[in-house]
């Protein structure tokens, strides 16, 4: 935090590289906005997250970190929903909410940060956020500090594009994580368009990952909720009821599956669930099953129409998902792929033509 603080004071922008789980998204803000210990009081953070449930969520989560409710120093803006009070210092909010704010005050007025969480997924909206605040910045505020935080995006580039900005990397704690391969046992339907048929790779690696011998949550990473479904149950929910010791969720960041109908505990593991808050990563983890998939927008010209199509996972995705077994404790990975697709696999996500706000 000193270090991000002097790369914001010399030169108004950084790019913060931490791996997940170290605070990025609830506690840098509270540390820039002065409400924990080394911050200096006084300035105004608005957080941009990709989706409604990690606002919710990294808001409630900053207000318990303060002993307090959502709607006091902190407070979140989403489509439809608004909790913040006369004394909020730290706003979270979707990047559709600060693109409308941006188009109707275009200074931005009242905020002296604005951290672009999660800025490696490369939604529409998040690019030409980040496009205005550039332009705010170099035609009618200055002063106004940006800081786009990540686990695995192009730092380099990002310093380009903030033109010349420092890059600050934090270490976090990571216990090794073993690596199993698991490939499916005969051939399967590609994965892209429409459809996807991760059964026989995943459902293989799931029987490995249950037969593993380690302590704590297994967690499945698969597209979609139909690919959860046609895999021999619902990894994350079923068998269990709401707040039940033990639950995981079964998508991850970067999984890109469609959020609408899942209930928030099966968003992240963040939250409140059964009285119990919990940070934004989900915790007891030692068992990952990696589908190496991904739901993407794509426009289908001829109906004029967008959809989400499945798509090989980068490597950046699937490094994130592997750290997931690694936060607390040794883990392993089963990567239901073969190694050498390894080498043929993105090194991070595309720009996105469609955002899902």
């Amino acid at each position: 935090m000193p270090a991000l603080e002097r790369a914001l004071d010399a030169h108004g922008t950084a790019v913060l590289c931490a791996p997940p789980g170290t605070g990025k998204t609830t506690l840098v803000p509270l540390v820039l906005a002065g409400l924990l210990d080394g911050g200096r009081p006084g300035a105004e953070v608005v957080v941009a997250e990709p989706r409604r449930i990690a606002a919710r969520a990294a808001a409630r989560r900053m207000a318990w970190l303060l002993g307090e409710s959502v709607g006091g120093r902190v407070g979140f803006t989403v489509r439809g929903e608004r909790v913040v009070g006369r004394d909020t210092v730290v706003e979270v909010v979707t990047t559709g909410v600060l693109l409308q704010r941006l188009q109707r005050d275009q200074e931005l007025a009242g905020t002296d940060v604005v951290v672009l969480d999660e800025c490696h997924e490369r939604h529409l909206d998040a690019d030409t956020v980040a496009a205005f605040l550039l332009d705010v910045r170099a035609a009618l505020r200055p002063e106004l500090r940006l800081s786009p935080p990540s686990a695995t995006t192009d730092a380099e580039g990002w310093a380009r594009l903030l033109g010349g900005a420092p890059v600050v990397e934090a270490e976090g704690v990571s216990h090794p994580v073993e690596t199993v391969w698991a490939p499916p046992a005969r051939p399967v339907r590609p994965p892209h368009g429409m459809r996807d048929d991760p059964r026989a790779a995943v459902a293989r690696g799931r029987r490995g990952a249950q037969g593993a011998r380690r302590a704590g949550g297994r967690r499945a990473v698969l597209p979609a909720r139909r690919g959860r479904d046609r895999t021999g149950g619902r990894p994350a929910v079923r068998g269990r009821r709401r707040g039940a010791p033990g639950a995981r969720a079964g998508s991850g960041r970067g999984a890109g599956h469609r959020t609408g109908r899942f209930r928030g505990y099966a968003q992240g593991g963040a939250g409140d669930l059964g009285g119990r808050v919990r940070a934004l990563t989900v915790p007891g983890v030692r068992v990952v099953v990696d589908s190496g998939l991904a739901r993407e927008p794509r426009t289908d010209h001829a109906r004029g129409l967008s959809a989400l199509t499945t798509v090989r996972a980068s490597q950046a995705a699937s490094r994130q998902r592997a750290g997931r077994a690694g936060r607390e404790a040794p883990g392993v990975v089963y990567r239901c792929w073969d190694r050498a697709d390894v080498v043929r696999l993105r090194a991070s996500p595309p720009p996105r033509s469609r955002s899902r706000t």
